[in-house]
């Protein structure tokens, strides 16, 4: 799973998904990518079974690119522990994706076959998504 090396705050307070993406709203590396619709926190499970799935698809013919990293830290409180005494340890990894954020890219396959290859990729996350091409202008509305 990914995770960060080295952290300067080991609980941080919660980052807003909300709003419209100001990077990564452009596919730069692929021919296409998979773009967020709506805003949702990642997790690291979730980036990984995706990532599974895009290098099942491109094989030996083409590359992938994940632009989005789990950088915060979630954290959860133990079953049955009172209120109070603190913050509780992280659970788990999670990347803040906003809306039109592009999370995924592909590139090196036809054109069929990638947009398969997003599609599927997008079933494994929690945010809606659409597949868009590079130079094709991306509207967030």
């Amino acid at each position: 799973m990914l995770q960060p090396k080295k952290l300067k705050w080991r609980r941080n307070h919660r980052v807003s998904y909300e709003g419209i993406a100001t990077r990564c709203n452009y596919v730069a590396f692929g021919d296409f990518g998979l773009e967020a619709t709506q805003g949702n926190y990642v997790t690291d499970r979730q980036i990984e079974s995706a990532r599974v799935v895009l290098s099942r698809y491109t094989k030996k013919g083409g590359k992938s690119w994940i632009r989005i990293f789990p950088q915060i830290g979630r954290t959860k409180k133990p079953a049955q522990v009172r209120m109070g005494s603190g913050k509780g340890s992280i659970d788990h990894w999670a990347a803040v994706v906003k809306k039109g954020t592009v999370m995924f890219e592909i590139g090196g396959l036809p054109e069929a076959d990638a947009k398969a290859a997003l599609k599927q990729c997008g079933y494994k996350l929690n945010v809606t998504s659409k597949v868009v091409k590079k130079g094709q202008e991306v509207v967030v509305k």
